[in-house]
């Protein structure tokens, strides 16, 4: 089974976007990791809006990746290699596709995908870059989320930027049945 691994920049505060919806204080003046990343995934789990954004900045940013955009008002895209996923069709196809033979496939955002992801219990990991900003306002990373979810620590890693990355991944939950039958 493929890994999905959410990989977002997050400010120390928990924001993901500003206020405004802005992101110009997420740090670019080094790799962060990213092309070895990249070069571990071959597929992009995005919503809607993430994906408007990434169309009208840098649409060849992720070209080499097939991109699925989950989205019920998407009705196609000018990318033969996107493919639109609607909310009702959303646990069937993301269990196929994590299935298929594959590497790594990023999830980007945004923060209600990532809950329903969470919901789901499909993410394998979490890799976020905690940005050294205090935003105050905007966006949270974790929205919705309807229970405690526990974290485990793989690794951390910090940059002479001040920007430190955590890689986590969800604690299994306990299950009472597994002592049945000891």
């Amino acid at each position: 089974m493929r890994k999905i691994i959410l990989n977002l920049a997050v400010s120390l505060d928990g924001f993901i976007e500003g206020p405004n919806g802005e992101y110009d204080w997420c740090l670019a003046d080094q790799d962060y990791g990213m092309t070895e990343f990249l070069n571990s995934s071959d597929a992009i789990f995005i919503g809607r809006k993430s994906y408007d954004l990434l169309m009208s900045t840098d649409p060849e940013m992720f070209g080499a990746l097939k991109m699925y955009v989950f989205s019920d008002t998407l009705q196609a895209s000018p990318n033969p290699n996107t493919e639109i996923i609607k909310s009702a069709d959303f646990k069937s196809r993301v269990e196929i596709i994590r299935n298929q033979p594959g590497s790594n496939i990023w999830l980007f955002g945004g923060a209600s995908l990532l809950s329903a992801f969470i919901d789901e219990g499909f993410i394998t990991e979490l890799l976020l870059s905690v940005h050294p900003i205090i935003l105050g306002s905007g966006k949270p990373l974790f929205t919705g989320s309807k229970d405690r979810i526990e974290l485990i620590l793989l690794g951390s890693e910090q940059f002479s930027s001040g920007l430190v990355q955590l890689k986590y991944t969800i604690k299994p939950k306990f299950d009472l049945g597994m002592l049945e039958g000891m």
